[in-house]
């Protein structure tokens, strides 16, 4: 099966992203209106479309383009996973002319995807800092 990079979403594909992010324990909460509003307001929007144009994998990174870039979002239909896709959106990210001046890409994972990073050189050696939250109530 072929699998075609976008940077942009349809209508039909946003449809798309709601079905993942709905099948997804930290996304299934989220409405229409604000996604599009998230949307509208990303940096940059890395999908992966099925040969039928059907939105299958999808990432987005809030950056500067100098110092700072956050990866979020990184979700694979699951009929689609195991297929390398999840390499896709990352390879298409790191390897993306518009952050290659970028000092740190950052992101937050389960444990169990740590080794799936790593070969993109993320670390959980942060040296002195830490990460911190906050909630809005």
């Amino acid at each position: 099966m072929e699998f075609n990079v976008i940077f942009q979403l349809n209508e039909a594909q946003k449809n798309d992203l709601m079905e993942l992010y709905h099948n997804a324990f930290w996304s299934h909460q989220r409405v229409r209106a604000d996604v599009d509003k998230m949307l509208d307001n990303t940096n940059m929007i890395v999908g992966i479309e099925s040969n039928q144009g059907k939105l299958i994998g999808f990432c987005r990174v809030l950056t500067d383009f100098v110092y700072r870039a956050i990866l979020f979002d990184v979700i694979i239909h699951p009929d689609y996973r195991g297929q390398g896709l999840g390499k896709l959106l990352i390879d298409t990210v790191v390897e993306h002319p518009d952050l290659q001046q970028v000092e740190h890409i950052d992101l937050c994972c389960l444990p169990e995807m740590i080794q799936f990073y790593k070969q993109w050189d993320f670390t959980t050696e942060l040296g002195e800092f830490r990460l911190m939250r906050r909630v809005k109530r």
